[in-house]
């Protein structure tokens, strides 16, 4: 038996789609609708909240990369007895109220915002619904498992790139011998919420990525005004555009040197038009 998944009863999803709409609106710079998400958000997943607790539960089970099998069937069982305890009336309750500020504050179109790991937060979903059958459950966790696993595999081979002191060193090392030059305030600030971002699941760095995206814009648009120089105009433009894109993109160690470079350019820029 299939269950259809209800992206509106999906608790991770309600609040990536909400991290995602709050990221447009500091790119845009509406600090009302900044002011409204951000409030919901607190409201909706202060750690009193059954919600909050819920999340907890999907977070951990996206988070099973690097880990042995044993432990991460251990996790997947203990995870799903820590859920089926947590009150499933209460949960509705507060997925309903969350539901009702989003269509009366902020709009059906949260709804439909890109959630990079969106497959996953369903399987998860499938894997919590007390009407999933034992069979799809079983076969569910079995792909969850596969999928922590092949991302394990891949590690061992060589490919993982944990974010510790050593890869702070090593990126910051890369970047200056390839970009010639020592890091700016800006770029240290950015590489600080980069290495720290395992703690919190990344939610600063997101938060920080927001915001500076959104001056890195707004910057490059005043620094072209002053630029005389068509030829520079339109690279600039070009860069402006690069920038919005990010607004759908997944956080990547590939992105964040990405917004290393911008913060340089934009720096040399200002330093060119002074």
């Amino acid at each position: 038996m299939k269950i259809k998944h209800n992206k509106k009863r999906n608790t991770a999803f309600i609040y990536e789609a909400l991290v995602r709409e709050l990221t447009k609106s500091v790119i845009n710079k509406d600090a009302d609708k900044k002011a409204k998400i951000t409030k919901i958000i607190k409201e909706s997943f202060s750690k009193n909240k059954n919600l909050k607790k819920e999340l907890d539960t999907y977070h951990t089970l996206c988070s099973l990369d690097n880990l042995p099998r044993d432990t991460i069937e251990k996790i997947v069982l203990e995870t799903r007895i820590q859920h089926s305890r947590l009150d499933q009336e209460v949960i509705f309750e507060e997925q309903s109220e969350v539901i009702d500020k989003i269509n009366k504050q902020l709009g059906v179109n949260v709804y439909d915002n890109f959630v990079p790991n969106y497959k996953s937060l369903a399987t998860i979903y499938s894997i919590f619904n007390n009407s999933t059958s034992i069979k799809s459950r079983v076969l569910l966790e079995e792909n969850l498992i596969k999928s922590a696993m092949q991302t394990h595999q891949s590690e061992k081979a060589g490919t993982k790139q944990p974010i510790d002191n050593l890869v702070y060193k090593s990126f910051v090392k890369n970047f200056n011998e390839k970009y010639h030059g020592e890091l700016n305030e800006s770029q240290k600030k950015l590489m600080t919420k980069f290495v720290t971002s395992f703690a919190d699941g990344g939610l600063e760095l997101k938060m920080f990525l927001n915001e500076e995206i959104g001056e890195l814009k707004s910057d490059l648009r005043e620094v072209g005004t002053k630029i005389q120089n068509e030829d520079l105009k339109g690279r600039i433009s070009e860069v402006v555009l690069s920038l919005e894109g990010m607004a759908k993109e997944e956080i990547t160690n590939g992105m964040v040197e990405k917004v290393l470079k911008v913060q340089q350019l934009k720096e040399e820029i200002e330093s060119y038009v002074s």
